[in-house]
């Protein structure tokens, strides 16, 4: 699997460099996935602009991804989708379950806002 990761304050970025996101680099990432949680990530950011294909084991990696991020409490996004891999997410019905955000901005931006959100939630139950 060809990528990347980049370490921001509040997330990690993992950058996929490839163009097929199949049952030949779905292991690979998913391993990376419980890589990052295990060090301490909550919030992780899949780039996928490169991306322009995924099949049901590309979808069962980012499902996992998903899923460790919000045992954690925290955020799992992915960042610029092709139009094939949002029509899977449309029949698959994940669209509603995953959140999709159509630039690496805006979705950096949501995991600050995220965080700020759950600090001024912390910080309210402690002056009750």
């Amino acid at each position: 699997m060809n990528f990347s990761i980049l370490k921001k304050e509040k997330c990690s970025v993992i950058n996929l460099h490839e163009e097929k996101l199949t049952s030949a680099i779905a292991p690979a990432l998913k391993t990376e996935l419980v890589k990052l949680t295990e060090e301490g990530e909550k919030n992780i950011i899949l780039n996928l602009t490169e991306v322009k294909y995924a099949d049901s084991s590309g979808l069962s990696s980012i499902l996992i991804g998903d899923r460790i991020c919000r045992e954690k409490e925290g955020m799992f996004i992915l960042a610029c989708c092709k139009e094939h891999v949002l029509k899977l997410l449309k029949i698959s019905k994940l669209d509603t379950l995953l959140n999709s955000i159509p630039s690496m901005e805006e979705s950096i931006d949501a995991v600050y806002m995220n965080e700020l959100e759950k600090s001024f939630g912390t910080e309210e139950n402690k002056e009750d």
